[in-house]
């Protein structure tokens, strides 16, 4: 079975609290808390943003509009996700290992500073191709 299909079919199960709940309603895997879902979310939006903003990187030079649409993309989705970790990690009631998402918020945080950053420099790239060009 490919990872893709193992991911949907996870995706696609019910989201339960504890693993005796998923056991209480036939659900051979548990998933993860609601918290967790929330910070892995962010994390992943986060982490598009870190794609987004290399890939606008590498173009800056390539696209005739200079970049600056994918730049701005990486920098609204580095920030959403970053902000969301943020948010995840001001209601948290507990650390790592308790279910409350911490570490996957920690990493949306990290993740979403890099996307806004490197779409901050592909978008100071196009200006500057701009102005030379």
């Amino acid at each position: 079975m490919s990872v893709l299909l193992v991911l949907a079919a996870q995706a696609t199960s019910p989201v339960c609290t504890s693993a005796a709940e998923c056991a209480g309603q036939g659900v051979d895997n548990f998933l993860g808390t609601p918290e967790r879902v929330w910070a892995s979310v962010a994390a992943l939006v986060a982490l598009g943003g870190v794609v987004i903003g290399w890939l606008a990187l590498r173009s800056v030079r390539r696209i005739g509009n200079g970049g600056r649409r994918g730049a701005i993309v990486a920098m609204v989705v580095g920030l959403i996700g970053g902000l969301n970790g943020v948010v995840k990690l001001a209601v948290a009631d507990g650390g790592l290992g308790t279910g409350n998402g911490v570490f996957g918020a920690a990493l949306a945080v990290v993740l979403g500073l890099v996307g806004a950053v490197l779409g901050g420099l592909a978008l100071a790239r196009s200006r500057r191709t701009e102005l030379s060009g």
